[in-house]
């Protein structure tokens, strides 16, 4: 059995390495945004994406130093995520990662671009061909990405928190915004490490049926850790979802309840790589691993 914290530490380290290159960096008048961007990205964190990207892209045998520039790319994304997300605008935090988010290590309007540069950032990555070969590949990675980060994924997801904010929302309602705030870039970091591996269309209905089932698994559990996790470990403020009046399967149900629905969602989600056998087994471990984390 794989030890898969070490696996996601190496994944990380790798991510880091690469991300600390290929950022910019500069020392001219707009050095500020530079720094800020590298702040955000660069600060601790579990980069479970790139991970999922690269463990996705070794099924299919694909070339590590290109599944670590893709991952890269991910991992801007989520992270410029964060950043707007934890603006005064959006959700107020004060902490990320264990440090101040950026908007207080620098200042909102920094943020807003920080955000911004990652976001462009990302895609100018996947454009380039050290990324892939392929210029279909990589049309198809950027294609994947804006998708899960835009309108009809991530940003659409915020969108329906914002207004489910002390409203009344069924499971089906709550589902499809966690699906789309979490699970569309979850979904999006498995589906591009099989788009670069040229996945069979039997392949890529596997990983993606997974992913969903992981991506919703994973958001559940944030959610639990929100209510029962401690601040210091988690590295952020805990306990804001309800004094928000956030739509979450944890208010719905109850922490029992949501609990055994993340249990069921990573099961099944184990369940959906039976087709790849043991090749698949450190994915099958992350579905372990995102419903029994403490952080």
């Amino acid at each position: 059995m794989t030890d898969i914290r070490k696996a996601l530490d190496s994944v990380a380290r790798e991510t880091d390495q690469w991300l600390g290159t290929l950022l910019p960096d500069g020392s001219g008048p707009e050095s500020q945004l530079f720094e800020a961007m590298r702040y955000a990205a660069l600060g601790p964190g579990k980069r479970l994406r790139p991970f999922l990207l690269v463990e996705t892209g070794r099924l299919f045998d694909v070339d590590r130093k290109g599944l670590l520039r893709a991952a890269c790319a991910i991992e801007c994304v989520h992270t410029y995520s964060l950043v707007h997300d934890d603006l005064p605008c959006m959700d107020d935090d004060d902490m990320r990662r264990g440090r101040p988010t950026v908007h207080k290590a620098y200042d909102e309007a920094t943020a807003v671009l920080a955000g911004d540069g990652l976001l462009t950032f990302a895609f100018e990555l996947l454009a380039d061909p050290g990324t892939h070969p392929d210029p279909r590949v990589r049309a198809a990675l950027v294609l994947a990405l804006a998708k899960a980060s835009g309108a009809h994924g991530m940003v659409g997801g915020q969108m329906l928190d914002l207004v489910s904010e002390n409203t009344a929302v069924d499971e089906v309602r709550i589902a499809r915004l966690q699906q789309l705030k979490t699970g569309a870039l979850i979904a999006a970091a498995c589906e591009m490490g099989a788009l670069m591996g040229h996945a069979s269309a039997d392949a890529m209905h596997a990983i993606m049926a997974y992913a969903k089932d992981l991506g919703l698994a994973f958001q559940i559990a944030d959610d639990l850790l929100d209510v029962t996790g401690d601040a210091d470990q988690m590295g952020k403020a805990v306990g804001k979802d309800a004094a928000l009046g956030k739509a979450t399967f944890v208010a719905l149900l109850g922490a029992d309840r949501a609990r055994q629905q993340a249990d069921h969602l990573a099961q099944q989600a184990q369940q959906h790589l039976a087709m790849f056998g043991a090749r698949a087994d450190v994915l099958r471990e992350t579905a372990s691993f995102v419903v029994e984390r403490r952080s």
